[in-house]
């Protein structure tokens, strides 16, 4: 059984202010000036993450007046924890059956 991992999210989320952003989400729905506070980023750095994380689906808006709030959309999260699972998973299999392929 061949397992992938999305590695176009991989890399999303291996950014450390990213990781930092969705992090924070994971805890409660922020708007970007709580985002600004908790990360000491300068408020165009993080819109420009934000873009990123909402283009690859891993956050989602709500307007509210002025402000825009951030959510984090665990289903995203949680597919990617499941690919590294079955990756696991296989990697288990591999290892009991002692797969290993000849040198040429």
């Amino acid at each position: 059984m061949m397992t992938s991992v999305d590695t176009d999210l991989i890399r999303v989320l291996a950014d450390p202010l990213r990781l930092r952003i969705v992090t924070l989400l994971a805890q409660e729905t922020l708007c970007t000036t709580h985002l600004v506070e908790e990360t000491g980023a300068r408020q165009t750095n993080l819109s420009n993450h934000l873009k990123v994380l909402r283009e690859a689906g891993v956050v989602e808006t709500e307007p509210c007046g002025r402000f825009t709030y951030y959510r984090l959309k665990p289903d995203v999260i949680a597919s990617l924890a499941g690919q590294f699972a079955d990756l696991a998973e296989t990697a288990r299999a591999t290892a009991d059956r002692d797969v290993k392929r000849s040198c040429p």
